[in-house]
């Protein structure tokens, strides 16, 4: 009895090992492909919050993929600076309008009140 419980515990180790090892012709084991990035952000359009709001990152074994979470903090880092540009150029343009209306209007005021600075037409 002893003889077969040894010789069936060689054959169970000896199955198991060319089970994980590949067993013969089967060959090896494809790498599994990489998690990756279910709903990544769009490349042909500006992120939207709902975009943002929808990101899942990929967990990797101790957290998240660095090189898929920074290449999602760098686009978004990047379109963050591009609007805060968009709205500085914005604003000094408006301020740049508001002075030139401001301008106009005094220019105006002076014309109607005249050179001794009265109103024209008034005695």
């Amino acid at each position: 009895m002893f003889w077969f419980l040894l010789i069936a515990l060689v054959v169970v180790v000896a199955a198991v090992t060319l089970a994980v090892a590949g067993g013969g012709d089967r060959g090896v084991l494809p790498e599994a492909a990489p998690e990756r990035m279910a709903w990544p952000l769009p490349a042909g359009r500006p992120v939207v919050r709902a975009d943002v709001e929808a990101l899942r990152l990929p967990l990797a074994l101790r957290g998240y993929r660095m090189a898929e979470t920074d290449d999602a903090l760098d686009r978004l880092g990047a379109e963050l600076a591009e609007r805060d540009a968009r709205i500085a150029e914005l604003e000094a343009a408006l301020a740049g309008a508001q002075a030139a209306a401001i301008g106009v209007r005094g220019l105006l005021d002076k014309e109607t009140r005249g050179p001794e600075g009265r109103e024209e037409g008034a005695s």
